[in-house]
């Protein structure tokens, strides 16, 4: 009977000692920060540069990076805008200039204190909410294997009724909102007969740009709207050159892709650790390689040899975010009654 009572004390201990070891670690764990940014899915991929940069800001904060994968900047608004104060996001990475005066009108975000006077862009960088992590230019790409008429402006492909195109849903993707604001300061108040014009040569409209240059790269379409840098992967990865960006004589239209922090961030000082590192080098280095996009901060050896070969913008085009925000809705009804037509 004793031998029974000293086993049955000895398994009790057991069973207290696991106990006690399980809810010591998950208090290490739950004592390890956590902080939640949303992106697009490219950004978060395993070829994109959010592993690496999850890594490197990991390595600094002590902490845990987590993403949450969205299908575009329109998505990750859309998606701060449903949850509201009840976010479960600290970030918001991957809206860009076009998006920002309507963000900043949600009443969601929190200003920043990072100092962004060494960033370049095209224009002086001020902004209190928002801090630019890389910076490109819409262009439509050719394959110069296949394409010897090669167009020289974005009205030549407009009007070039021969020419099959293939560019991106404006409401569904970053790169289709580029385009409207693009073809909307190119032609003004003609933008919708452009669009009708454009309309009678265009093979798909695609709600993303994967969905979109995958199409093209398949052989689907003459020229695909995407960036300037995009034949920089096509060299570096792949060991192509026919590649290119069509020129645009009357200029290109640029995006600058922003951050911000959310006001109810459950880490507040470890969204803003967070802002401050997206113009280290820790960030910005797996911004060319990565993203396929021009850093916004100068860090050594950053850009492949590839980037002083692309096209270069003679004129940037712009429109006031202001505008932007009021008449984009109208702006897009206008795109789909001339393609629907």
């Amino acid at each position: 009977m004793q031998c029974n009572v000293s086993l049955i004390i000895q398994n009790i201990k057991r069973v207290l000692f696991f106990c006690l070891s399980n809810i010591i670690s998950l208090g290490v764990f739950a004592s390890t920060p956590e902080l939640t940014v949303y992106t697009y899915d490219s950004f978060a991929s395993e070829w994109g540069p959010g592993p690496k940069i999850k890594t490197n800001f990991e390595a600094e904060c002590n902490c845990q990076l987590n993403y949450i994968s969205l299908d575009s900047a329109g998505g990750i608004f859309t998606r701060v805008q449903l949850e509201g104060r009840s976010s479960k996001a600290d970030i918001v990475l991957g809206l860009d200039i076009n998006l920002m005066h309507a963000a900043k009108k949600s009443g969601l975000l929190a200003k920043h204190n990072v100092d962004t006077s060494d960033v370049t862009t095209p224009s002086p960088w001020q902004d209190d909410y928002f801090v630019p992590f890389d910076q490109g230019y819409f262009a439509f790409i050719y394959d110069a294997d296949r394409l010897k008429d090669v167009p020289t402006s974005l009205q030549e492909i407009v009007e070039n009724t021969e020419l099959k195109v293939i560019y991106q849903d404006p409401r569904t993707s970053t790169p289709g909102l580029g385009l409207l604001l693009w073809m909307k300061s190119v032609y003004g108040d003609a933008a919708d007969k452009a669009w009708e014009t454009l309309s009678q040569h265009t093979v798909t409209v695609t709600k993303g740009w994967y969905d979109g240059y995958s199409l093209f790269l398949k052989g689907e379409a003459d020229v695909v709207l995407s960036y300037t840098t995009s034949p920089a992967y096509h060299m570096v990865v792949e060991g192509k050159n026919q590649y290119k960006a069509v020129p645009a004589s009357e200029g290109y239209y640029p995006q600058i892709e922003v951050a911000a922090q959310l006001k109810n961030a459950a880490n507040p000082e470890l969204a803003a650790q967070f802002m401050q590192f997206i113009l280290s080098e820790g960030f910005q280095k797996e911004i060319a390689t990565g993203n396929w996009m021009f850093p916004v901060i100068e860090t050594e050896n950053a850009l492949p040899e590839a980037f002083s070969t692309l096209e270069q913008p003679q004129k940037v085009l712009s429109l006031p975010t202001e505008l932007i925000s009021k008449k984009r809705k109208g702006w897009v009804d206008e795109w789909l009654n001339a393609v629907t037509q």
